[in-house]
């Protein structure tokens, strides 16, 4: 049996589709799930825009250094950060680290990123 590779069309639709289903298990008080939702919702864009670039992602490390690269070509390391803050969601839901405060705070940034990254992959969903 042989797999498809999801689009970067797909992989957009999909971190949107994370974004809402996170925000649903919060409200519905399902803190874990929700914050792996989160980092996918980040994971699925940067995906998006490693196989846009032909770039290596199939791996965590990889995933960090497409940010890394993302973050040198714009300019701006706040794309580090806020895929850094994408990742403690990741930590959060195997070892239910974050306070509701952190939570609560950190949210919108992941959602930030989210967005922005949309924007950099520009395709059409």
């Amino acid at each position: 049996m042989t797999t498809r590779e999801m689009s970067p069309q797909e992989r957009i639709k999909t971190a949107m589709m994370f974004l809402q289903q996170s925000d649903e298990e919060f409200a519905s008080g399902d803190h874990l799930q929700a914050s792996e939702k989160l980092y996918g919702a980040a994971v699925q864009v940067v995906t998006a825009i490693a196989q846009q670039c032909n770039w290596r992602y199939e791996s965590h490390r990889s995933m960090k250094n497409v940010v890394y690269r993302l973050a040198q070509e714009h300019s701006d390391n706040s794309i580090i950060s806020e895929f850094n803050t994408a990742e403690r969601f990741h930590w959060h839901f195997y070892h239910d680290s974050l306070e509701p405060y952190e939570i609560e705070a950190e949210r919108p940034i992941v959602h930030r990123f989210v967005a922005r990254m949309s924007a950099l992959a520009d395709v059409e969903v």
